[in-house]
This record gives C-alpha cells, structure tokens and sequence, in this order.
C-alpha cells in the first residue's frame, strides 16, 4: 500500500529572505519571499511559518503564522513576512503547500538559527537582488 503511494519532489519553487529598508522602522529589515521559478502557476498556496530554538539556555517558540495565496504565477514572487530581527537567532521554519493541476505538492524550508545574515548572501533568481536562499 505505502509503496503505491507517490509524493510528488517539489522543484523550482524555494524562499528567499531579502533585506530591504522599511519606512515603519527606518532600518534594514528582512523579508520572506516565496519565489516560483518553475513554468506552473501554484494554486491555493498556504504557508505556515513559525521560528524556535533554544536561546539564553531556554527553548523558546513563536506563535504560528498562516499566509494564503489564491494563485502565485508562474517565474514569480509573493512576499510572504517580515522576520522580527529577535527571532534571526532562531530556526524558522515555513511550511507550503501548493497544488498545481491537481496534485498537491508541500515542503518545509528552515532558515537555520543565525544563516540570516549578510554573510550568508547570494543573487535571488527572478528579484534579481542579494538574499539567503534556502531550497
């Protein structure tokens, strides 16, 4: 029975933090995007992120964030969130799930604790800009 169930590999669809200036707190933040490089549009697109960690010795988690998309077309990008700059010493974690066609296609990408960082930087595909990338 299990061996007749096929799950489907996600590919060309990833996430990017990128660091942008924000207005609202006159400083470099980042953002989460949700970047899809395939030649698919996603259908019903939910994300669910969440960040934890052990920091000061003592694990520590953030409430769960819910994002819904009715469509993301294809070679594009959806801002997903802001990450607070006190949660980048933590993993954070985002679940998607997407269909296309018919068939639903889900991954968890974790941005481990602290590789949100400069240091850390390539050239997102489609934005065009510096960011972490995780696949």
């Amino acid at each position: 029975m299990k061996k007749d169930i096929e799950i489907p590999q996600v590919e060309n669809v990833f996430l990017a933090a990128v660091q942008e200036w924000s207005d609202d707190f006159m400083e470099k933040v980042w953002y989460v995007y949700l970047i899809n490089d395939s030649d698919f549009d996603l259908d019903s697109v939910m994300v669910v992120s969440k960040a934890f960690g052990t920091l000061y010795g003592e694990m520590k988690k953030t409430s769960l964030l819910r994002h819904a998309f009715m469509k993301v077309p294809a070679v594009s990008v959806v801002k997903i969130e802001m990450i607070e700059q006190s949660v980048l010493q933590l993993n954070n974690e985002f679940m998607v799930t997407y269909f296309i066609g018919s068939t639903l296609y889900d991954k968890k990408f974790t941005f481990r604790a602290q590789s949100i960082t400069p240091d850390y930087v390539e050239e997102v595909p489609i934005l065009f800009v510096d960011g972490v990338i995780v696949r």
